[in-house]
């Protein structure tokens, strides 16, 4: 019995597993992992010293409240604020990133339902019967005939 549960279980794994939302997801994160280390690379190294040179030759890296050294005057304790900020501007520029690829995503799948929509619509209407053309408009001359003939018929 302990071997039917296994098999079964080994069995719902490997669906599980095969299922293309899996299969996805594990490409996402290696995309993802992939993407935050070039943006790592552009934060650090290019955006970072440019920031840095604009706050008076400032490098980020060095920012830091010393907490405690040693009899040396070496660094045993700090807090390293500076490091900090560059990985908040590492966030924002990911957030930034996903963001319009979302965004763009969103607006790609708009126009598509809306090209839908409208190819439905063509069908519809090329299926729908023909609306009969509207009467004609009477001319002046029709119409004075039409009111001469009534009174006519009134006086008889």
């Amino acid at each position: 019995m302990a071997e039917k549960k296994k098999g079964s279980l080994m069995s719902e794994f490997k669906a599980f597993i095969t299922k293309g939302n899996v299969i996805d997801l594990a490409v996402a994160v290696i995309i993802g992992g992939a993407f935050g280390k070039i943006v790592s690379s552009f934060v650090n190294d290019i955006l970072m010293p440019i920031i840095g040179l604009a706050l008076g030759k400032v490098s980020f890296n060095d920012l830091k409240w010393v907490l405690a050294t040693d009899t040396e005057g070496n660094i045993t304790s700090s807090v390293n604020y500076g490091t900090f900020i560059q990985f908040i501007i590492d966030f924002l520029i990911i957030a930034l990133s996903v963001f319009l690829i979302i965004r763009l995503i969103a607006v790609a799948k708009q126009k598509a339902e809306e090209a839908k929509r409208k190819k439905e619509a063509l069908e519809k209407a090329e299926e729908a019967p023909p609306v009969p053309p509207a009467p004609p408009v009477p001319t002046k001359e029709e119409v004075l005939l039409t009111e001469i003939r009534d009174l006519l018929k009134e006086k008889k």
